[in-house]
């Protein structure tokens, strides 16, 4: 136990998964790729994989690390949110409760994976009895948000992800709403550098469909180098919480990461990392109560 488990849910965007595996795959002690038996999103949609993908599959893991799991992850009685979540604690369990939990979506790329697994050793104590002190371990993605011909846009604001926890007790998706602890670890999230057309399929067939924001497309079309400063408020669910963009010069990740590790100023501060976390740490304090385990009863048939 106490191993170093990464998890990635499998879909429709599975190409991405070639530019997310790797980054974690040297320090990952085991790699699972959750995918439904039938191919099928969290709202039922069904999707086909190239066989092409499992051959870079096969020629990549030279470690035999990586495992595919098959089950039944799509629940009709159950809402897209809810089968995400489902989906996720059942993957949980399939990595195993005593090691770190680590659940990346497929367009989700670490940057200095070596650097969050030291910041998982810091705190291995939690692994000894995690349903009595259960974490979750927060990092921050810098979100692109429009590939361009020379360049993309991304959100300047970084958002809070979660990583990993010890107990896989999800409410919402990753959340747990346990303690978090936060790192000054960061990843790029490819979230909206799609087509349109790939977008709306996502937005239709995702945890958060229902919230989505209608006019979020008029501002994602109409944004460029040379008008992105002044368009503002841009998320797609409250658009208020991305309130400004950046301009990357190149595509290339590898370029963009080097700017990144450059630029202290794109991630969050000491200070305010100290912060949150003393915050958290007295939040919890003496407070944890007995709180009921996320349970799908009825629903982990075929699993």
């Amino acid at each position: 136990m106490k191993n170093i488990v990464v998890g990635f849910l499998m879909s429709y965007d599975y190409e991405k998964l070639k530019l997310s595996i790797p980054p974690v795959y040297d320090q990952a002690d085991k790699i699972y790729l959750a995918l439904d038996h039938k191919q099928r999103t969290w709202t039922g949609m069904s999707f086909e994989v190239d066989h092409s993908f499992f051959e870079w599959l096969t020629s990549f893991d030279k470690d035999n690390k990586i495992e595919i799991y098959r089950a039944d992850f799509y629940i009709p009685e159950l809402n897209a949110i809810q089968n995400d979540t489902r989906e996720r604690h059942l993957l949980a369990l399939k990595m195993g409760i005593g090691n770190w939990l680590i659940q990346v979506d497929s367009d989700e790329i670490f940057i200095g994976f070596e650097k969050f697994v030291k910041t998982l050793r810091h705190h291995d104590k939690y692994l000894d009895n995690p349903k009595e002190n259960p974490i979750q371990i927060a990092g921050f993605l810098i979100n692109i948000y429009k590939y361009l011909e020379d360049g993309l846009l991304y959100v300047k604001q970084p958002t809070k992800v979660f990583l990993a926890t010890n107990y896989p007790n999800y409410k919402t998706a990753r959340k747990t709403k346990e303690r978090i602890i936060y790192t000054n670890n960061v990843l790029l999230h490819e979230c909206l550098s799609r087509t349109e057309e790939e977008l709306r399929f996502k937005f239709k067939n995702w945890g958060h469909s229902h919230q989505f924001n209608n006019q979020f497309f008029d501002k994602w079309k109409k944004a460029n180098k040379n008008n992105y400063k002044t368009i503002k408020n841009t998320f797609y669910l409250d658009p208020k919480l991305w309130k400004s963009l950046g301009y990357f010069n190149t595509k290339d990740l590898k370029k963009i990461e080097k700017i990144i590790k450059a630029n202290p100023r794109m991630c969050h501060s000491k200070f305010y990392l100290f912060k949150k976390n003393i915050g958290q740490y007295f939040k919890h304090l003496g407070l944890f109560k007995k709180k009921k385990d996320v349970k799908f009863e009825g629903y982990f048939k075929n699993d």
